[in-house]
């Protein structure tokens, strides 16, 4: 098979503890990130902070950069503009925020008013307005907690019963790591947290076990031919170096998809493939030098033979 890399023998292991503080550096922003979202003190998107969703079309063409320019500046610069030509021709959705429910109706009317005025010769025609009220949002939030917990839960259970309590641990650690650290560079960067990023960070917890899969499997099968050949480290070590090939081609190709989605795919989409881009990175990287490691270390300090 095609690989882009010859036959390796980097000692891996004998760098996881530089790892280990990179990996620290991580899992300080993500919990930093995630307290912050607790609190309300992040940048909520509307499905987690509340606000008004407004649907309908212009009867002329209208660019959506106009329309973003007319809603700044009157004051929306922070409105959320997303363009549905598929339902009709120039039909937009436009959200913003709202802190409580008695802003709904108002700013719905407002907006309506800034449209009537900026463009007289273009009337917009509104087919509906909805509201997500801070009471419903943060039920959202709630909802979207549950979610991870129990995806880093059924990672546990499977990989137990595929390879060994210890293996499971380790990779529930690993996937708990990546999206920590996803969500704390999406909160660096100050992009706003809404159910799409949950969506992506979701995603990123299945990539990143499939990653880790692979190396456990050849870790696997290495314990039984070298064992008694080697100590722990030397069969971890000989294992990624073997699958390590087939995980940079795999995160390679992946990442360039999302690359494209990224640079064309709007701006609908955008955060979600810039936290994917990040995960696959950080995935990649953690498949060998968090999950990994963890398993040396705890053998080192509680020694056992594995199934």
């Amino acid at each position: 098979m095609f690989q882009i890399l010859k036959k390796t023998n980097i000692d891996f292991m004998g760098k996881r503890y530089y790892a280990f503080v990179l990996s620290a550096i991580f899992m300080i922003l993500g919990l930093s990130a995630f307290v912050a979202v607790f609190l309300g003190k992040a940048d909520l998107g509307i499905d987690f902070a509340g606000g008004t969703m407004i649907q309908g079309f212009f009867e002329k063409p209208l660019d959506i950069g106009d329309l973003r320019a007319a809603l700044s500046k009157n004051g929306y610069n922070e409105a959320f503009i997303q363009s549905l030509r598929r339902e009709k021709p120039n039909y937009f959705l436009i959200r913003v925020k709202t802190t409580t429910d008695e802003q709904i109706t108002q700013i719905s009317q407002d907006i309506l008013g800034v449209l009537e005025k900026e463009f007289p010769d273009n009337k917009f025609r509104m087919d509906s307005v909805d509201g997500i009220g801070p009471a419903v949002g943060k039920s959202l939030q709630k909802q979207a907690r549950l979610a991870v917990l129990i995806a880093l839960a059924g990672i546990l259970v499977y990989i137990w019963i595929r390879f060994d309590f210890r293996f499971g641990v380790a990779a529930t650690l690993c996937t708990f790591h990546d999206v920590l650290a996803v969500l704390g560079l999406m909160f660096i960067l100050q992009r706003e947290i809404t159910l799409l990023i949950v969506t992506a960070l979701l995603t990123l917890a299945g990539y990143s076990l499939t990653d880790t899969v692979v190396v456990y499997d050849r870790i696997r099968e290495n314990l039984k031919l070298f064992r008694k050949k080697g100590d722990f480290p030397t069969t971890i070590n000989a294992s990624i170096n073997e699958v390590l090939s087939r995980t940079i081609i795999t995160s390679l190709t992946t990442f360039l998809v999302v690359l494209t989605l990224f640079l064309v795919g709007g701006e609908v989409v955008h955060d979600f493939a810039l936290a994917l881009m990040f995960g696959i990175i950080i995935g990649s990287y953690s498949s060998v030098f968090v999950a990994s490691p963890i398993i040396v270390e705890w053998e080192r300090r509680s020694p056992k033979r594995f199934k």
